[in-house]
Order: C-alpha cells, then structure tokens, then sequence
C-alpha cells in the first residue's frame, strides 16, 4: 500500500479568491480549512447526484497539480519539505498567467487555460525535478494503478522516472470540477459550470502561487497546510 501522509505541490488560488470559492462550493469541499460545503443548489437542479459527479475531485480538494501525490522518502521529513517549498517559492520566476475557461479535459470537466503558455509548463516542470528528491520510489503496487499499459512509451517513461506520467511535454494545467462523465450528461452540466464561471468574471489568472497539501491516510481527504507566493 502506498505510504502515509502523502504530500502533492499544488497550484491553489488563494483562500480569499473568488476562484477558491467557486471551486470548494462546488466539490462541497474547502482544502484551506477543512471544512464541508453545501452544494449550489444551481448544480442539484442539473445534476441531482451532485455529490457523485464530484465524489473523485473532493478528495483532492480544489487544485491543479505541480507535483503529483507522493509518500515521502527515506530520511525526508515534511518540516524540510516546508523549507524547501518556502526556498523554490523564492527564486525570481517568471509568473505564469492564462485565460481561464471551463471545459472537458479526458471526460471529465475542469477549469484550464484557453491556451498554452510556456511560463506555466516551465513552473511545473520545475516543481517535478526539484521536488521530486523527496518522493518515495513507487511500489509495484502504485506502478500498476497507473495502468502503464495503457500510457504512450514517453508517459511510461515518465513515470518510471518521476513517479507520475503527465509530466513535461505531457503536463496539461487543470483545476477538476467533475469526475469522468459520459457525453450525453457532459453537455448540460459543462453549460451550468461555464455560466456560474462567467459571473466570476475572472478574465486572467496569474498562477503565483504553491500550496503543500497533506493526506494524513487512505480514507482522508488532501488539506492545504501552507502555501507561499511566488516571487516575481
């Protein structure tokens, strides 16, 4: 079994955002406080399993990810995550901002960038290579959850080498609203999510951001227990 607490470096927007608030509301879920949610009643009306249709993101909480979800290694302790996430978030970077829409990603229904932009695909490579000393070798067992038999040779590569396969070029910038959906119920629930997005009127977003989420155990779900801006 894959070992606990799990760390993830992730992109959160902020516990004061609009976007936060858009994205818990609609999980049921605040990662920043730990606190269950009422669903919109907006969402009930088009999809009265709500609670199902989101049941796989929830877990997560509201993000995108930058490092992927990893049991710590030998020797790692999460007070030097901490420093180390505080000293990446530090450097001068460029900050990555994108045009956020609402649209299907794999089936499922998330928030993503209307368009590529490099600055974001170097953030999150940088994540994966300087973050990646801390990661547990993956188990035979976390391998074969992965169903590499299913991933193009590169994407297996990549998780034979960084423990997750969306990586580098394979990397696509996501904040998941939804679990995977048929298409016949994808059209009315992406219509509800892109109108109660619209009335965020969030024409840009700057990803300027990291949060250390944790997962205490196999049952819990991710909480945010730090975040730091990126410095410009």
């Amino acid at each position: 079994m894959t070992g606990f607490p799990r760390y993830a470096i992730y992109y959160a927007a902020g516990c004061d955002s609009a976007l936060s608030r858009f994205g818990a509301e609609l999980l049921g879920y605040d990662a920043y406080t730990g606190d269950e949610l009422p669903f919109p009643q907006q969402a009930l009306h088009v999809a009265p399993d709500w609670r199902e249709v989101s049941a796989d993101p929830r877990k997560y909480g509201f993000h995108a990810t930058l490092k992927a979800p990893m049991a710590l290694a030998p020797g790692k302790t999460e007070a030097v995550l901490l420093a180390v996430c505080q000293a990446f978030a530090g450097k001068t970077r460029p900050i990555p901002t994108i045009r956020p829409v609402i649209d299907a990603i794999s089936g499922f229904i998330a928030v993503i960038p209307a368009e590529p932009v490099e600055a974001l695909q170097r953030l999150a490579a940088d994540c994966v290579r300087e973050f990646d000393p801390f990661r547990a070798p993956l188990t035979a067992e976390d391998r074969a959850r992965r169903k590499p038999e299913k991933l193009s040779e590169r994407q297996r590569d990549y998780l034979d080498r960084w423990g997750y396969p969306y990586v580098m070029e394979e990397f696509r910038f996501h904040m998941t609203l939804t679990g995977r959906l048929d298409a016949e119920r994808r059209g009315p629930i992406l219509q509800m999510l892109r109108t109660r997005f619209a009335a965020l009127g969030i024409e840009t977003l700057a990803v300027d951001r990291i949060a250390l989420f944790r997962q205490d155990d196999a049952k819990a779900r991710f909480r945010i227990i730090d975040e730091w801006a990126l410095v410009r």
